[in-house]
């Protein structure tokens, strides 16, 4: 267990320390600790912490307390497992519930680079907040990245090995997608202040961050929209070249379709067909067989179906 003070800087300390009322706290459990202290912490708490039940980012506003769960994609893994963890705030300070330790993790990074010159509570947790959704401006650039390449990809060669890369990269999109809209739920809920924890000039901090995740939302939109055109610009490479071989074909059987007359008309072998006598026959069934082929290939040429 990790208990802090939300001074000018995030303040390791005792258990004890954080009943002084002059400074809110954050502290994080896991969940065994959860579970023996929490009735130490003096909120009415409304929360299931069952592990084996999916979550997902919300919150829940209860009589004296705000309670709620966050459900985090791992940024290098997206369509992996996601980071789970509980909170449950008053007016005096935070506590998170987390087993995997992700929570401690961002909250380290903040004692470790944050310096607050109005420390509070809303502050706090907006700095959590934004270390969540802070690498996602560079993940999205390099999706983005990512897409232009392939497309320059598909349009210089043949884009058949990019479908299974497009729908990985559509599913992660999606993923952020439904996270952003639960991430804009939780920033709303907060700026509400339905119980009056957070002091009102503060709620701004709230507004800011939800209008962040907007931003992100959007990008995230514009990208999916970006897939689809790379998908169908796949569909109609292929059937470009799909178009192409038929129409190899066709110009290979229009020009081999007389030779083919030619050859069953003098394949009949009958008794009183007059060339069959003549010395120069051979030859000039060769001739007129080339001579075919030859203005076929013109007339083709000049229609360019080749």
């Amino acid at each position: 267990m990790q208990f802090y003070q939300i001074r000018e800087i995030l303040t390791p300390c005792k258990g004890a320390e954080i009943r002084n009322p002059d400074c809110q706290y954050a502290v994080v459990l896991n969940l065994a600790e959860w579970r023996k202290l929490n009735e130490s912490f003096d909120m009415t708490i409304d929360l299931d912490m069952d592990p084996e039940d999916p979550l997902e980012t919300k919150a829940v506003v209860n009589y004296d307390s705000l309670t709620g769960t966050f459900s985090v994609p791992d940024r290098s893994d997206i369509a992996g497992s996601w980071h789970r963890f509980g909170f449950a705030l008053d007016e005096k300070g935070i506590i998170f519930i987390d087993d995997e330790g992700f929570a401690a993790q961002l909250i380290e990074e903040i004692r470790r680079t944050k310096k607050w010159r109005l420390p509070s509570l809303e502050r706090f947790l907006y700095d959590f907040l934004e270390m969540i959704i802070g690498p996602d401006l560079r993940l999205l650039e390099n999706m983005e990245n990512r897409l232009t390449q392939i497309e320059e990809i598909i349009l210089k060669e043949n884009g058949e090995r990019f479908p299974k890369e497009l729908n990985d990269i559509r599913g992660d999109l999606l993923d952020l997608r439904v996270h952003y809209e639960q991430m804009i739920d939780l920033g709303q809920e907060l700026e509400e202040n339905e119980n009056g924890f957070f002091r009102p000039e503060n709620l701004r901090f709230f507004r800011m961050f939800t209008e962040r995740v907007i931003r992100l939302q959007d990008r995230v939109t514009f990208l999916r929209e970006y897939v689809v055109q790379l998908r169908d610009l796949v569909q109609s490479q292929l059937s470009v070249k799909q178009n192409h071989i038929m129409t190899l074909l066709t110009v290979i059987t229009s020009i081999f379709m007389p030779l083919t007359l030619i050859a069953g008309w003098y394949g009949m072998n009958f008794r009183y067909m007059p060339e069959l006598e003549w010395k120069w026959a051979y030859p000039a069934v060769i001739i007129i067989s080339v001579l075919i082929v030859v203005l076929c290939l013109l007339w083709f040429k000049r229609k360019k179906w080749m």
